[in-house]
């Protein structure tokens, strides 16, 4: 098993994987629930560069060739100006209202923290951990080689992410609402 930094052809199956990790979020930017077209959405934008879920901010879990899992992190502080190719995409691909709707939308994160926007594991690999590792390898790669602040959302309807995340050593650090759900912040710092 290897962690390694995504590849644009690595687009495909990172989309599978934010979708398992985020799908009714992603219904909500293209407006309808249609897995098909939502993912397509999401490949378009990992493919692309210069925006939350591009491939640039993404790291891998490698099992002898087979994508396994993949975790999107990028500096909280660049967040309004990634918006910008999501906003963009939203509004070619679909709706000037859906375009309004995502740029009043909530922003998720902040100055001053890394934040992981999203963690998909393959069905194939859930429950052995590979999770577990990734977030691990996330907590070395920006707290301790970084020297930054790691912070993450969980919806307070998921507590066993909660309890995962404070296994780990995230710590509550305040409550947000992320299209229009009650989310607990955490953050891992030294």
């Amino acid at each position: 098993m290897t962690i390694r930094k995504a590849k644009p052809e690595d687009s495909k199956v990172i989309a599978d994987y934010i979708m398992l990790a985020m799908g009714e979020i992603v219904y909500q930017f293209i407006g309808r629930e249609a897995k098909e077209e939502a993912t397509q959405f999401m490949e378009n934008l990992v493919r692309k560069t210069a925006n939350p879920y591009s491939y640039e901010n993404c790291w891998v879990v490698d099992i002898d060739g087979d994508i396994a899992a993949a975790g999107i992190v990028y500096d909280g502080a660049k967040m309004p100006e990634l918006r910008k190719v999501v906003a963009e995409e939203i509004k070619a691909v679909f709706d000037e209202e859906l375009y309004q709707l995502y740029i009043n939308s909530e922003i998720e994160t902040e100055a001053g923290e890394y934040y992981i926007d999203s963690v998909g594991v393959s069905t194939n690999y859930q429950g052995k951990g590979i999770g577990s590792k990734l977030f691990q390898f996330l907590i070395d790669e920006y707290v301790h080689n970084r020297k930054g602040v790691l912070g993450l959302l969980v919806d307070k309807d998921n507590p066993n992410a909660k309890k995962l995340y404070l296994k780990l050593g995230f710590e509550i650090v305040g409550e947000r609402k992320l299209t229009g759900k009650e989310m607990e912040h955490l953050q891992f710092r030294i």
